[in-house]
């Protein structure tokens, strides 16, 4: 279930690519869209299905040029962190297996939520991207399943503090460590619809392009990588600006 809505704002998308295995970026298209990332709509567009990316154009009828990117799965309110209402929505694409995404939940993260999270200023949304095997496959489950106990955050941090395995024994140590139903939290990683949520959103991010991880889309606009403070401060201040 997801909760109240946040507020409709202008949103930037940016699709990107890499370029013969390299981390560099190719922009193919940006869009002037009213994404929500807790239900995937987009008020402003039909509710017919999404063009491919490979048709990033379009004429809106003042004769400005958007993209139309693919359809977003919702996320869940228990992989929000933060008002809804906020400003600025940071959406992360992350990795458990991933070392610069860990690097960036304990030296990044930290800053971004006490300038912008605690003050209802930007709200944070997970999305799933495990693409460094099963490790990683069988992590994003057990997130969504500690998403069901409204212990998803406690969970991600245990999983990114490197002091448990991600196998199905140190899953079951870092869901007793972030204090959930162990039980419960083995019945829910194995249920159908936590595989199906995780593999909408890996498959949402391989139609944009991304990449690898930490990847985050701030009020819809790319920026790839645990990049220095000052790098997220300037996007979401610019997205403050714009909204």
């Amino acid at each position: 279930m997801t909760d109240d809505l946040p507020r409709e704002r202008s949103r930037r998308r940016v699709l990107a690519g890499a370029l013969a295995g390299a981390a560099a970026l190719t922009v193919l298209g940006v869009a002037a869209l009213r994404r929500d990332p807790e239900t995937g709509a987009n008020p402003a567009e039909p509710t017919t299905p999404a063009p491919s990316p490979s048709s990033t154009t379009s004429s809106t009828p003042s004769g400005v040029p958007t993209w139309v990117g693919p359809t977003a799965p919702a996320v869940e309110a228990g992989l929000s962190l933060g008002r809804p209402g906020a400003l600025v929505a940071i959406e992360e694409f992350g990795d458990f297996k991933c070392p610069s995404c860990r690097r960036y939940t304990q030296e990044i993260a930290p800053q971004l939520k006490t300038k912008y999270v605690d003050t209802g200023l930007a709200r944070v949304f997970w999305r799933d991207y495990p693409i460094r095997g099963r490790d990683s496959t069988r992590a994003a489950h057990a997130g969504r399943a500690a998403a069901r106990q409204g212990r998803f955050w406690p969970f991600h941090d245990v999983l990114y503090s490197g002091e448990v395995a991600l196998s199905d024994a140190g899953l079951r140590e870092a869901a007793g460590r972030a204090g959930l139903d162990v039980a419960r939290f083995e019945r829910d990683r194995k249920d159908p619809s936590v595989r199906q949520a995780v593999q909408a959103d890996l498959e949402f991010a391989l139609q944009l392009g991304l990449p690898g991880t930490p990847a985050f889309l701030i009020n819809g606009e790319l920026l790839f990588g645990a990049q220095p403070v000052a790098a997220f401060e300037k996007a979401i201040e610019k997205a403050r600006r714009a909204s």
